[in-house]
């Protein structure tokens, strides 16, 4: 009973970041991961070119691309602008 009232004590960003530090970023993170890459394949873009229009590195386009680290949100934003994108992010009630 003491730890299901832990849990509920905790702040959103807390959660969030239990999900991620535990693995549990497959929910949200796979699908802009997939969709980054699918993106900039189309664009018939490098993950070299991609992360020069992002001011970020090549390497931090891979990880993310595989799932490997979650990206910062105006990471994402730059992203989004290079592939001519909008970042949609969304919250849903629980059913």
């Amino acid at each position: 009973m003491a730890a299901r009232a832990k849990a509920i004590d905790k702040r959103p960003i807390e959660r969030l970041h239990e999900r991620i530090v535990t693995g549990d970023r497959g929910w949200f993170f796979a699908g802009i991961a997939e969709k980054v890459a699918r993106r900039r394949v189309a664009m018939n873009m490098s993950q070299r070119e991609l992360a020069e229009r992002c001011s970020t590195t090549q390497s931090a386009i891979a990880r993310l691309e595989r799932g490997g680290r979650p990206p910062r949100i105006d990471t994402l934003l730059r992203i989004a602008e290079a592939l001519d994108c909008e970042l949609v992010v969304d919250l849903n009630p629980h059913s």
